[in-house]
Parts: structure tokens; C-alpha cells; sequence
């Protein structure tokens, strides 16, 4: 089980398509689109938002994202109307509607818990992630008995941008080690894409702990792979 999102718009079709993109790169996430009155108008409804937070919730809590008040006025007056362990399972993040969400689903689809969820969606709102002020140059693999590193090329079309970045911070997050890929947090969608990693970049991707090797040569082969997964 993992943490569900429901994303809750004015319209139906912004809710509905955000559910389309970030399920793009975290298919495995409960993302339940909460868009629209119940005629189909622009606006919100408290029906809607109750059922999507019902579909959302499989155990482990939901966090619901907002485009503007009003919706999440619509979201609290659901709230208060789910019984205190439903309700204790649910976050309202103070966080952008896309740039949330998608930070949100692919951090759910590691399989962090509700807070962690939670706070990636609501880090969305905060800038660009950090990137090195000084980019490392290439250099040969190399490893020692906790600590691996290795440079390699991005030759895919998108870089290190949306899917590609969602399977890498995936990949990333499977592993204990500490993992960077430029200085930046591999584990961390935002800061990932913060990178703005183009085709054509050299990435120097590390790692630091028990599995280092593991994940620095697991990493390197979805890079190589141009990011295939299946």
C-alpha cells in the first residue's frame, strides 16, 4: 500500500489531466481526481471531494493538493464530516497543484509515509532545488568497500527532466546508501530536476554506505539504458 493523492480543481479537466500526468511517473499511487461541480461547472464539490478521499485511502493516509481556496474550503467541510481515525489519516499540503502533486506521487511511489509525502508536495512551493556551485567533472568509476562513484552521459531526449527523473529517484530510493547524482539528493524528484540535466550531460553519480556499489552501477545501467524499464 501506498500513500494516496487526490487533487481537487475548479475544473474537472485540470484535476483530471494532473492525475494523467503524474500517474505517468508513479502509476502505482492512488491519484484520485476530485475536479468540477456535480453539474460538470467550474467550482467544487463536497460529494466529489468526499468520494475521492474514500477511493484515495488505503490504509496509509491521503494528502489532498488544492488549486485555490475555495476548494480547499470544499476539502475541509469533508473532512469534518469523516470519523476521527479517516480524518487523522488525511493532510492538506500548502503546495502548488502540479508541481506538488508530481512531487507528491513520485515520493508516494517509493513508498515513503503520509508525513514525508506531505512534505514533498509542500518543498514544491519553495524555489528550485539546490544545484552544486562548482560542476564536478567527468572521472573514471571507482569504489571502495562503502563509497562508489561513477560519470556518465545522459543520451536520452528528456535528460533528467519528468519520467526519467521520476525512474531515477525511484530507482535511487531503493537503495540505503546515501545517493547523489551532482551534488544533489538522488532520492528527491525536486532536486533531481532542479539539476535541469539536459541530453548531453555528464552526471557523476555517488553513493555512500553498504550498498553503494550496487546502487551506483544499478543507476548507471537505467542511465545507459536511456532510461528503459521494462
Amino acid at each position: 500500500m501506498t500513500v494516496g493523492l487526490v487533487l481537487v480543481s475548479h475544473s474537472a479537466k485540470i484535476a483530471e489531466g494532473l492525475v494523467d500526468l503524474a500517474g505517468q511517473m508513479a502509476g502505482d499511487v492512488r491519484l484520485v481526481a476530485a475536479g468540477g461541480t456535480d453539474e460538470g461547472g467550474i467550482g467544487t464539490s463536497f460529494d466529489r471531494v468526499t468520494a475521492a478521499l474514500a477511493e484515495a485511502d488505503s490504509g496509509d493516509g491521503v494528502v489532498v493538493l488544492c488549486d485555490l481556496g475555495s476548494a480547499i474550503l470544499t476539502t475541509e467541510t469533508a473532512l469534518d464530516f469523516l470519523d476521527d481515525e479517516q480524518r487523522d489519516r488525511v493532510r492538506i499540503a500548502d503546495a502548488p497543484l502540479v508541481e506538488g502533486a508530481v512531487a507528491a506521487a513520485v515520493t508516494a511511489a517509493t513508498g515513503e509515509g503520509l508525513d514525508a509525502v506531505l512534505s514533498a508536495a509542500e518543498a514544491a512551493g519553495g524555489g528550485s532545488a539546490e544545484v552544486p556551485s562548482e560542476p564536478q567533472g567527468s572521472a573514471p568509476a571507482e569504489s571502495s568497500a562503502d563509497r562508489s562513484s561513477v560519470t556518465v552521459t545522459l543520451t536520452n531526449e528528456d535528460g533528467l527532466h519528468t519520467r526519467p527523473a521520476a525512474e531515477f529517484v525511484k530507482l535511487a530510493s531503493r537503495f540505503s546508501s546515501d545517493v547523489r547524482v551532482n551534488g544533489a539528493d538522488a532520492k528527491s524528484m525536486l532536486r533531481v530536476m532542479g539539476l535541469g540535466a539536459k541530453p548531453g550531460t555528464d552526471v557523476t553519480i555517488e553513493a555512500t554506505g553498504p550498498d553503494a556499489a550496487d546502487a551506483v552501477a544499478a543507476l548507471e545501467a537505467l542511465v545507459r539504458s536511456d532510461f528503459a524499464t521494462s
